[in-house]
């Protein structure tokens, strides 16, 4: 077995000085960098916002549409206090110091408040999204799904007749959608060869490891990762467990009915009509095909465009980009199949189309991705919230608890100038 060490420790903040390895030329820094672990500290606190220089890309393309502007309301929100989990009262501004923030963007009622930006990134900077880029990927199945190209209910199989041999036989799309299949998949990031870890190999971003057994069968892409998931584990639709080879494979079915590669799917159906003011890029494997699960990287202030979106109904300068219908699936599906583990952090949530419910009852909801990426989107305060990080570590739960409590006290705050 392969465990990778984790050293956490070894990250800073944007407080702290910056470590003499990532004070130096690209070129040196990359020299420097171990392949392995590019994604690790202190080496993720440059890559998030440099993967373009560390492994192929696709663009996304903004197009030659105008950018949608959003319009300016700036106010204070840098020393607002709130109770952290652990009982210690903190200002925002100290809390995103705390959890290595490399972008911070808060709009409400249309209005951006407050956006800031550390670690070197600029407005301009594409950052890596990690498994926010599931939310994004969807959310073009859900524009699809509108269109009546996909089916929800209908099996997978029909869409890709090869998924009859695997796994996925009897699976419907929308058991995709909420991650419910019974296909066996481990999603053990500390692994380096569980099957999420096959899938970095497959999708190119790292290499096999070099005490890796030599009987591991390695797929050469992630198409051929999805090929060779032949097991289940339970019934389709009767659990819910987060598989990112699940996004992966909603691209594949995306990019069959379409004909279309998915870098070239996202700017057409979503990127371009919702007026992004840059380019995105995915990641890609040794067949040009975008990482669904975790490859997208975009600017701040996009992926604020994004959350807006879903605010507005899916509506853009009057164009409907989004359908209605599947925003308000997002905001209030529910499948019942929440893990006791999972209440643990978000009693009252659910899965839903690749997005994550934060409470049934307030309909605020959340892309979320591993070292801290978040989309967070409330309908009750009409806000949007993105921040943009590269934590020490993949999981943090004091993190993310923490980041909603913030969230909260900043909306609180500014609702009492409202109301």
């Amino acid at each position: 077995m392969c465990i990778r060490d984790r050293v956490i420790e070894a990250s800073y903040k944007n407080s702290e000085e910056l470590p003499v390895v990532l004070d130096q030329s690209e070129a040196d820094i990359l020299a420097l960098m171990p392949r392995m672990d590019w994604d690790r500290p202190p080496w993720n606190r440059w890559s998030f916002q440099r993967i373009r220089s560390l492994m192929p890309t696709a663009q996304v393309w903004r197009g030659n549409e105008k950018i949608v502007p959003i319009p300016r309301q700036e106010k204070e929100i840098s020393q607002i206090e709130f109770t952290r989990s652990n009982e210690v009262s903190q200002t925002i501004e100290s809390f995103l110091d705390d959890t290595y923030t490399d972008g911070f963007l808060v709009m409400a009622d249309g209005y951006i408040v407050h956006e800031s930006y550390y670690n070197g990134m600029r407005p301009e900077t594409p950052h890596l999204m990690q498994s926010v880029s599931k939310s994004i990927t969807s959310t073009v199945t859900g524009i699809m799904i509108g269109r009546g190209d996909l089916d929800s209910s209908a099996l997978v199989k029909t869409y890709i007749p090869e998924l009859a041999e695997t796994a996925w036989a009897g699976a419907t799309l929308q058991h995709v959608l909420d991650m419910t299949t019974g296909v066996q998949y481990s999603e053990e990031y500390t692994r380096l060869d569980s099957d999420v870890g096959k899938t970095d190999v497959a999708s190119g971003w790292r290499p096999i490891a070099p005490d890796a057994s030599p009987d591991i069968n390695w797929p050469a892409s992630v198409w051929d990762q999805i090929l060779s998931l032949k097991t289940c584990d339970a019934e389709h639709g009767s659990r819910f467990l987060y598989r990112s080879i699940e996004t992966d494979l909603l691209a594949h079915i995306m990019m069959r009915v379409s004909g279309l590669p998915l870098h070239k799917l996202i700017s057409q159906e979503l990127w371009q009509p919702m007026g992004a003011e840059e380019d995105g890029y995915f990641t890609v494997d040794a067949r040009g095909y975008g990482l669904a699960s975790g490859g997208f990287n975009g600017c701040l202030r996009d992926f604020g465009r994004f959350g807006q979106l879903y605010l507005d109904d899916g509506m853009c300068h009057g164009k409907q980009i989004i359908p209605q219908d599947w925003i308000a699936d997002v905001r209030r599906g529910q499948h019942g199949l929440w893990s006791e583990e999972r209440r643990k952090l978000l009693p009252n949530g659910c899965y839903r189309n690749q997005f994550w419910i934060e409470d049934e009852t307030k309909e605020s909801f959340m892309c979320l991705g591993v070292f801290g990426q978040l989309i967070y989107i409330a309908p009750t305060y009409n806000m949007v919230v993105v921040k943009l990080s590269t934590w020490p570590d993949f999981l943090d739960d004091d993190f993310k608890v923490d980041t909603q409590l913030a969230i909260h006290a900043i909306a609180a705050e500014l609702r009492k100038h409202v109301d």
